[in-house]
């Protein structure tokens, strides 16, 4: 799967790039993300991937923006579709979203609210998404606790698709935690700043955990 994105400088082309399957469905680059959700439907004739984490082998390489877009995608489709923050150390959809992060995912975990009570509805299909809450001082135990299991286990009886935007591979364990626990991994990689080196250490590691690594999304890409 091969992606081309091209960077933005200013705050609106910016969140033109992270909404561009919705906010230009003509496009090219959102044809390519359609093209990718095909792709994963496609990936597995016997099971449906019902839970994927979008992930990346260091900070700045899109996996945000491709998580926005491929959840966008999904749910123009009719699916309905969670996006959830699994970055508990440096949160960032919300500030896509324009969300207030007061609550969220480590909240649903904490059981200081429920799922239903958490999420945030957008005007995009039939998209939820569920921030990060606030940042807490053990987030490896949350995400591999069995809160996170029970978690992941009562979306999918809600949602079609559901779609974790994890911290980079090389950077915490929580995504490797992450990844063993979802149906499927898509690796982003910058084509401008993605190391050889790094893209398969983080390959070998998803691999360690039995992740099953979907396809790569190679964004900047000339």
């Amino acid at each position: 799967m091969v992606l081309n994105l091209n960077r933005k400088k200013s705050l609106k082309e910016m969140t033109k790039r992270h909404f561009v399957s919705h906010t230009n469905p003509n496009s090219k680059i959102a044809e390519q993300f359609r093209t990718i959700r095909t792709n994963i439907q496609f990936s597995s004739i016997d099971r449906k991937h019902k839970t994927l984490m979008i992930t990346s082998p260091s900070t700045g390489e899109g996996k945000t923006t491709s998580a926005i877009n491929l959840a966008i995608s999904m749910s123009q489709q009719g699916d309905r579709v969670l996006l959830v923050d699994a970055n508990l150390r440096k949160p960032i959809l919300h500030t896509s979203f324009n969300l207030k992060d007061s609550y969220g995912l480590t909240d649903v975990l904490m059981g200081r609210t429920s799922l239903e009570d958490a999420i945030f509805q957008t005007q995009i299909g039939r998209l939820e998404v569920l921030t990060s809450g606030l940042i807490p001082p053990n987030p490896t135990e949350l995400i591999g606790s069995k809160a996170m299991s029970y978690f992941i286990k009562d979306s999918k009886e809600e949602y079609d698709v559901i779609l974790f935007d994890s911290p980079p591979v090389l950077e915490t364990t929580d995504t490797k935690l992450l990844a063993g626990q979802c149906d499927g991994v898509v690796l982003v990689l910058n084509s401008g700043k993605s190391d050889r080196e790094k893209a398969a250490e983080a390959n070998r590691l998803l691999n360690l955990v039995r992740a099953k690594v979907l396809g790569v999304i190679l964004n900047e890409r000339e």
